[in-house]
């Protein structure tokens, strides 16, 4: 739990914290013979989860990071990086989370304070992308989290697979990215009521936002940020990072 307040004393300035669990295995990005998870494959030149940490350090209201990995993972013991680590990553991310802000509150964060929770595969998100979203959610009741709105036309499959049943409306269709940004101690208890319900509906914060009653604010995002996933995904990162690199717009 967090610390308790002395009535007498004004309230402290939220802080904002970075948690991004790391604990995955992707399989579904691993190319044929691959062992790491791909959090720790290499991207221009560093592994993945190396760029996602660089674009946080650039933050300076950013007062930590932590990285939850799973338990027996030494990756950051042979790599210096701007984090705290813990090894107590659970079976699912809702585990994981919930495991690192009990983390953050045994380091001394209040539950009025702020966390940032990214994935290790969105390598690609950017310092100003952090800032927009601080900036739109900080005086904001609930939080919020970066997303992307729906360009394409989005098809339903039926119950022929591989066939199309419906066309859907994408008006009000958003991409869900990360970071999700709320407050520590609202977070804690939707996921605790998460993990104790079916924790398989909950795929990101805002989803155990959501099942408290509440709407997440939309903060638009860039579709850079998508979420390393697919073999394919690796050529498309690698081409940004390296043209970052290179001062390529």
């Amino acid at each position: 739990m967090s610390p308790v307040p002395d009535p007498g004393e004004a309230a402290p300035a939220p802080r904002f914290f970075a948690l991004i669990p790391c604990a995955g295995s992707g399989s579904r990005a691993l190319a044929p013979g691959a062992v790491l998870p791909k959090q720790y494959q290499a991207i221009a030149g560093q592994p993945m989860v190396m760029h996602t940490l660089a674009a946080f350090a650039g933050v300076g209201r950013i007062s930590d990071v932590l990285v939850v990995v799973a338990h027996g993972d030494d990756f950051f013991e042979h790599h210096s990086a701007p984090c705290v680590v813990r090894d107590n990553g659970g079976a699912t991310r809702a585990q994981s989370v919930r495991n690192g802000l009990h983390d953050l509150f045994e380091q001394g964060a209040r539950g009025h304070d702020w966390v940032l929770v990214h994935d290790a595969a969105r390598c690609l998100i950017t310092p100003g992308q952090i800032d927009a979203l601080i900036d739109a959610c900080a005086g904001d009741a609930v939080g919020g989290l970066l997303a992307h709105k729906l360009p394409d036309t989005l098809k339903q499959e039926g119950a022929q697979p591989g066939r199309v049943a419906a066309t859907l409306p994408r008006a009000d269709k958003w991409l869900a990215q990360t970071p999700q940004m709320f407050r520590i101690d609202l977070l804690s208890r939707a996921l605790d009521a998460a993990l104790a319900g079916d924790a398989a509906q909950v795929t990101d914060e805002a989803s155990a936002i959501e099942a408290q009653g509440l709407a997440p604010l939309l903060v638009p995002g860039s579709a850079l940020n998508f979420k390393v996933t697919y073999p394919e995904d690796f050529a498309l990162a690698e081409q940004v990072l390296r043209g970052r690199q290179e001062g390529t717009p």
